[in-house]
């Protein structure tokens, strides 16, 4: 680190890369222009390389091409850290780990109230489908679609969900209204790839009394977003937790068919390590989340 300059003298280069003149970068640095061909000089001294073909405009040489935007991005890096410890500055960090789905259609929609009623909280999410490990996580705290299993881990129930199928209103333009559960038998369904708690089929037929072949499709879905988002382009009939689709419906962009009860085996809760529950910034998310989730109980969305 020896032909580390000073800061200034990294400041000087920096700004002159983005001038014609080295009086014009000295009236955006308000030095004199000869202190910004001071600092260049010592600049092109240390490092033994000519940065700068001087002549009636400046023009890099092509080292002081290389070296212009490495500077660049380190001064804007520096800024940029140095704004978002500021605004840190008296709030507290608190690292959320969930699922990429809920974190997309539940979770951030409702983000905005978190902030009102507790603005001294900077939450940060991480998205993930993997069983977390909090020894080995930076997560604070965990959300969990599952059966509240979690042996060890301070868990509370949040809610539960609603599982039916949904269409565009543009493909039931196009292929009819069904009248009844056994008619989606003869459309297409949309199907998602292996996901142990993805929403089945063969289960929701089942508790309409039907019976039901494995799907023949021609794509299964990665992930719920996607299928949801096929449903939305009208490819098929998507089967649904009622948590991924809220905006979705009330937009009139989808469809619900059929006022099927059809509670889903899984649902959503709140995990943590053991302790850790009562510390009061984790607390007042956790309060927060329980609200949330009672108006999600309650039919409120």
């Amino acid at each position: 680190m020896r032909d580390l300059p000073p800061t200034a003298t990294l400041r000087a280069f920096e700004v002159s890369t983005r001038h014609p003149t080295f009086t014009a970068a000295a009236q955006e640095l308000h030095v004199t222009q000869s202190a910004v061909s001071h600092q260049l000089r010592h600049l092109e001294d240390l490092w033994g390389l000519q940065l700068f073909e001087r002549g009636k405009s400046l023009r890099l040489t092509p080292a002081g091409a290389t070296l212009a935007p490495i500077v660049r991005e380190f001064f804007m890096s520096l800024e940029a850290t140095l704004a978002d410890l500021r605004e840190q500055k008296g709030r507290v960090r608190l690292s959320v780990s969930t699922t990429y789905s809920f974190a997309l259609k539940w979770l951030l929609p409702r983000l905005p109230s978190l902030a009102r009623q507790h603005p001294e909280l900077l939450v940060s999410l991480d998205t993930t489908d993997k069983v977390i490990h909090f020894a080995s996580s930076e997560a604070d705290v965990a959300i969990r679609l599952g059966k509240g299993n979690y042996p060890g881990l301070y868990s509370q129930f949040l809610f539960g969900e609603q599982v039916f199928p949904v269409a565009s209103p543009e493909l039931l333009q196009r292929v009819g209204m069904p009248g009844s559960p056994a008619d989606l038998l003869q459309l297409p369904l949309l199907a998602r790839d292996g996901a142990e708690l993805a929403p089945k089929w063969e289960a929701w037929f089942q508790s309409v009394g039907l019976a039901f072949s494995p799907l023949r499709e021609s794509v299964r879905f990665g992930d719920t977003n996607m299928t949801v988002e096929a449903a939305l382009l009208g490819h098929g009939i998507a089967l649904v937790r009622s948590g991924h689709v809220e905006k979705e419906i009330d937009d009139g962009r989808l469809v619900r068919l059929f006022d099927v009860p059809f509670q889903s085996p899984l649902a959503y809760y709140f995990v943590c390590p053991k302790g850790v529950e009562t510390q009061p910034h984790i607390e007042s998310f956790r309060e927060w989340l329980l609200g949330e989730a009672l108006k999600v109980q309650g039919g409120q969305v």
